[in-house]
């Protein structure tokens, strides 16, 4: 009898990803394999793991359930269930308008869906399970992760900031800290299986201590990171600036793996929309961290999250972030156009702006954005990098014999294939010839290849995949922030 298969769908931000990682784990410890790439529903489970940040959040989940509905009749015994931020959110709902749903289950009770799958298949009706605060930390749980060379780490969970545009800290909860310990013993385990790269991962990172009575916690964190022997780079996302002390740039600046990269979400250029978002800085204020960050580290690839016409957002507060723009010099940008978040208070704000006056903002700050991140990719031309050779990050590798990594800085990076084996996970030392907006090309040969632990690791992997039956493992997506999209969803919700 053939195992049952699993596909999970995930939607939203970095914690959702980490989310399904653990999910994906869950149900292989329950003896589910994955389905194959692109089963697109044709699996004996069908997990959606779903974000509520965006408007029409709920109307692309039931549209993707109603898809599923025949597939389910013509299949006995497949189940279908609902998790993340949405479930927590609709709860019941989720079953009345979707009655096919087998379990719908919240974001702070991850842990149970196999129990949860088993209970319903049993007694043959929907199980809806949604706790109110955290039963395991997520990274205590199984995970199956999707990449052999670079992992998440969640070092907390929730957010106890109040913005109004942002519904997280609703569904998520009020921050909780893992301790130091537990963060620390789990990245030694991942390097121990041949990770090299780590990206500390919390709803506000940097206000990690505030649990637990620290407020240097986190810059303590990054130190301890850098003496973990094998661990090659350190990453985090996202901050907020209201917490980025100067005690965590200074420990950037002094930890060697900790990488030249900071995404600082900024949201808006106007003191008055500042404010009325509930952010608790100002212009002058993210500024001087950009200023403090870039005389510690001068190459340090700064990106940012901004929105466009938020409720009363006027001509001259939409200037005022175009400044910023130009005075902060992004790498890039994930830029939004502002969309209710039911059950937000900006939802209701008086001075909704028109689709039309926002989109007219938006293409005239992506233009200034897109000009920024060419102008400051140039100046790498010339520059000798160490990238770290990732898989799937070059859509047209295959045509134009080259491979694809990321640069300390988490740039972007195509270069020459060389003769030499080169694994996902090795470092090869290249010289940048040309920038473009979103990448850079290393166009003459390789200088050197560093076969590393990680590579090992994502071999181990591959040759454990192709004794299994075909679709058992998972693709390897993309190390690091993704490229800025014209419209979607940023690190950490896009909340921080």
């Amino acid at each position: 009898m053939s195992a049952k298969t699993y596909e999970v769908r995930t939607y939203g931000c970095q914690m959702n990803v980490h989310d399904s990682e653990r999910l994906s784990g869950l149900l292989e410890d329950a003896g589910y394999v994955r389905a194959p790439e692109g089963a697109d529903g044709d699996a004996d489970v069908v997990v959606f793991n779903t974000c509520a940040v965006r408007e029409n959040a709920d109307n692309k989940l039931y549209g993707n359930l109603g898809r599923l509905a025949p597939m389910k009749t013509k299949r006995p015994g497949m189940q279908i269930a609902v998790g993340g931020c949405l479930a927590q959110k609709d709860r019941d709902t989720i079953v009345t308008k979707a009655p096919w749903v087998d379990v719908v289950f919240g974001t702070h009770n991850i842990g149970k869906l196999p129990v949860l799958l088993e209970r319903a298949r049993i007694q043959e009706e929907a199980q809806v399970e949604i706790a109110e605060s955290l039963e395991a930390f997520p990274s205590t749980l199984p995970t199956r992760r999707e990449s052999a060379y670079a992992a998440w780490v969640s070092i907390s969970v929730g957010c106890n900031n109040t913005c109004t545009f942002c519904i997280v800290p609703a569904l998520r909860g009020k921050e909780k800290d893992r301790r130091p310990g537990d963060i620390l013993a789990e990245v030694e385990a991942l390097v121990a299986e041949g990770v090299s790269e780590i990206t500390l991962l919390g709803q506000n990172v940097n206000a990690y201590g505030s649990d637990i009575g620290d407020r240097e916690a986190f810059s303590k964190l990054l130190r301890a990171c850098g003496k973990i022997d094998g661990l090659e780079r350190v990453r985090f996302t996202s901050p907020h600036p209201r917490d980025f002390t100067d005690d965590v740039i200074a420990a950037m600046a002094e930890t060697p793996n900790v990488m030249p990269q900071l995404h600082m979400p900024l949201q808006s250029g106007s003191d008055t929309i500042l404010k009325a978002m509930r952010r608790s800085y100002r212009q002058e204020r993210f500024l001087g961290i950009i200023e403090k960050v870039r005389a510690a580290i001068p190459h340090a690839a700064i990106s940012t999250d901004i929105i466009v016409g938020f409720p009363g957002e006027t001509e001259e507060d939409f200037e005022q972030t175009m400044h910023t723009v130009r005075e902060a010099r992004f790498a890039n940008a994930f830029t939004f156009q502002y969309s209710k978040r039911p059950g937000t208070p900006a939802a209701t704000m008086e001075g909704q702006i028109s689709k039309e006056v926002v989109q007219e903002r938006y293409l005239r700050l992506v233009a200034l954005q897109e000009e920024i991140s060419w102008e400051e990719n140039k100046r790498q031309v010339g520059r000798t990098l160490q990238v770290m050779v990732a898989e799937g990050e070059g859509r047209k590798d295959g045509a134009t014999h080259r491979l694809s990594g990321r640069a300390p800085d988490n740039r972007l990076v195509h270069f020459t294939k060389p003769d030499e084996d080169v694994r996902p996970g090795d470092v090869v030392t290249v010289e940048i010839t040309y920038a473009a907006p979103h990448h850079l090309l290393a166009e003459g040969a390789v200088h050197s290849v560093r076969p590393t632990r990680a590579g090992d690791a994502w071999a181990k992997r591959n040759a454990a995949a192709a004794a299994k039956p075909a679709g058992v493992m998972l693709g390897l997506p993309k190390i690091g922030a993704p490229e800025p999209l014209p419209v979607a969803q940023a690190p950490g919700c896009g909340c921080d």
